[in-house]
């Protein structure tokens, strides 16, 4: 407590004495009644006037913290597969049992596979292993903590960074417990195939194929490519311990139109422990057409390249990039325009797409010439201010045209565009709003609408290429913003009849993928309708065996996810109830899963993960060795720690308990006394 308030302290104390004599004892009779009703005022006006000088009280306390002990367990397949599933269970139940250490350690039990989780139960059926990701959320949640980790898995990861780097930036020290066999198995395998997901009728198609052998001897085997009994194509291929990779490229002839499915295959060594991954099925989608679309500009911007390749992610599509000159004699070849910060330059290629009424997609920005625009457009008109903005998306959630894809539009960086608002003639939908640093509007950055036929859209920003790099940083991958684009070009590049149920879904899916369904319902006025009940009955074509699954609201759409069904032929019908409109369709699962691609466990990269972090790798049989050293390690002491609280005498609601006390305790004892 600080001098100052011990000296308002005594003063208050001197004060309230002085006021309490003067009242009851000067020119009075020292009484014992005066004298009590004197020492009740005291107390009265030295607990207000404490209140108002208002100290601050401190009281530490102390207590004991105990080290964190992290058990992180890996409930993927491929513990399963490896037949590791029991030894897991008994060591959990080893640990969690261990009277040492659960009075020395807090254990927090964890379990992992794509995401960590707290552990309530093991399945063991999760189709993809991410080591690293876990690592990361475990070192997000002790950071700050002493928290040695204990590393229960067979080491294969099947996707994200490699973990053995996330370890080097791990805080903690790292035990992994080795599960599966660490014997080198003879084992040939297709380590990957590439392959594109369409192919166009009567064209060939490129699969590249990369086998890799582990073993001594040398060995010949036989590589197959199939579609049901039909070998496609075959080679003898020869392997050695110095000559163990072979790289196989060919094509096939795409005859039919449909999705086909095919098998490659290598013929297994002798004795062969693992045969899973001698084989992987893939798919190929057989189309009779491809969108071309145009982006015609004057100018040279990253946006033009941002916009070619999410645009040409799905193949198939094919992006153009021209002058407006170049386009006007093209123009019939292509489904969709791209308008590119038009100017008067582009008055041509106006006047060509109105003629043909051809669908196009405006993007406006700092070097857009909007009195040129809005002299050749009759559906809108913008605001002709010489100023630019920079405009942050807000994405509008009841947008119905078409299922729009999950993106995170609040972590996107602006659009720099004109100053102003563009006012629209004809009816339309906003897709996106613009935000203006903290203040958001109900002003359109991104809309579309129909007019005459034909489809448009209009996007008030340029820099949309900085979108994609923020998906790249967001996800490590530029699938969401090259979805949404690619969601926005396939309403734009298409003149069907709009629906009032459309889905959305894959031709076939592969064995380690998502199977998501998604649909969007719409009342008669074509406005998205939340209250329907969806419902999808699927049938398994080889065991005719029928499941009828609901589908869930999800944001603007209505969502059902399959990926617990196994591989097989599938047909689908949705049906909304009670307006018993539906629509069918058909999908394949192929059957690969890649936690059942690996034979033993990664005993050296657990290795060094163990080495790198100050633990040490150990196996099921050292438990009683790992214990130890868990016991005995120094750096694991339990840390006294102490803590300080602060309160003001205001907040202690005792003390005006003790005025009103005062105060009634003085009023009585006056009445009692006849002084009143």
């Amino acid at each position: 407590m600080a001098n100052s308030t011990i000296i308002y302290i005594i003063l208050s104390g001197i004060i309230a004495l002085l006021l309490a004599l003067f009242q009851y004892v000067y020119q009075s009779k020292q009484t014992k009644t005066n004298i009590v009703l004197a020492g009740l005022r005291f107390v009265t006006i030295f607990s207000i006037l404490l209140l108002l000088v208002n100290p601050k009280l401190e009281s530490e306390t102390f207590y004991n913290e105990k080290p964190n002990l992290v058990i992180a367990i890996d409930d993927s397949n491929s513990i399963q597969f490896l037949n590791q599933s029991e030894n897991v269970q008994q060591i959990i139940q080893s640990l969690k049992t261990n009277t040492k250490l659960n009075e020395k350690f807090n254990i927090d039990f964890y379990k992992f596979s794509d995401a960590l989780t707290r552990n309530d139960s093991l399945e063991f059926n999760t189709k993809h292993t991410n080591i690293s990701k876990a690592l990361k959320d475990l070192d997000a949640i002790y950071r700050t903590t002493v928290a040695p980790t204990v590393l229960i898995t067979d080491g294969n990861q099947t996707f994200g960074n490699d973990y053995q780097y996330m370890a080097k930036r791990y805080k903690q020290p790292i035990y992994p417990i080795v599960l599966g066999d660490t014997t080198q198995h003879a084992d040939l395998k297709i380590a990957q195939l590439n392959v594109n997901k369409y192919a166009f009728y009567k064209n060939k198609f490129p699969i590249e194929v990369i086998l890799v052998y582990n073993g001594e001897e040398p060995i010949v085997s036989e590589f197959k490519i199939s579609a049901g009994n039909a070998t496609l194509y075959s080679e003898k291929i020869t392997f050695s311990k110095t000559n163990n990779s072979k790289i196989i490229q060919t094509t096939l002839t795409a005859n039919q139109i449909g999705v086909f499915t095919y098998q490659a295959a290598i013929q297994p060594v002798a004795n062969e422990k693992n045969t899973a991954n001698n084989k992987k099925n893939f798919a190929i989608e057989v189309i009779d057409e491809k969108t071309n679309i145009a982006i015609i500009s004057n100018l040279l911007h990253p946006d033009l390249g941002a916009l070619k390749k999410s645009i040409e992610t799905n193949e198939q599509r094919t992006v153009s990039i021209l002058k407006p000159n170049d386009f006007l004699s093209k123009a019939d070849e292509f489904q969709l325009a791209i308008l590119y910060q038009p100017n008067v330059q582009f008055k041509a290629v106006f006047d060509k797409l109105n003629t043909a009424n051809l669908n196009r997609f405006v993007i406006s920005g700092t070097q857009t010439n909007w009195q040129f625009l809005n002299s050749v457009s009759a559906n809108y008109q913008h605001d002709k201010v010489f100023q630019t903005e920079n405009y942050l998306p807000v994405l509008n959630t009841n947008y119905s045209e078409f299922i729009m894809p999950d993106v995170a539009f609040e972590s996107y960086p602006p659009l720099k565009g004109s100053f102003g608002n563009i006012n629209m003639k004809v009816p339309f939908q906003t897709l996106l709003y613009k935000q203006i640093g903290s203040i958001a509007t109900n002003k359109p950055l991104l809309v579309s609408f129909e007019s005459q036929t034909r489809r448009e859209a209009i996007l008030l920003g340029e820099n949309i290429w900085k979108w994609r790099a923020q998906s790249y940083l967001n996800h490590s991958d530029f699938k969401n913003f090259d979805d949404f684009i690619g969601k926005i070009v396939q309403y734009l590049a298409s003149k069907k009849r709009r629906e009032r149920l459309s889905l959305s879904y894959e031709s076939f899916y592969d064995g380690n993928t998502s199977v998501i369904l998604q649909a969007q319902y719409f009342n008669k006025n074509y406005e998205f309708d939340n209250r329907e009940t969806l419902t999808m009955t699927v049938v398994n074509e080889e065991s005719k065996e029928s499941k009828t699954i609901p589908l869930v609201l999800k944001n603007n759409n209505y969502e059902v996810d399959l990926s617990s069904l196994p591989a097989s032929e599938y047909k689908f019908t949705v049906t909304a109830n009670p307006s018993n409109i539906s629509k069918s369709g058909t999908f394949t699962i192929l059957d690969y899963n890649i936690e059942q691609q690996f034979t033993n466990a990664d005993i050296t990269k657990l290795q060094q993960v163990g080495n790198s972090t100050g633990g040490g790798v150990f196996f099921q049989d050292q438990l009683a060795t790992l214990n130890q050293n868990l016991l005995t390690d120094n750096r694991y002491a339990t840390i006294e720690r102490s803590t300080k609280k602060t309160v003001s005498l205001i907040d202690w609601k005792y003390l005006l308990g003790l005025v009103i006390l005062a105060l009634s305790a003085e009023w009585f004892y006056r009445k009692y006394k006849g002084l009143i």
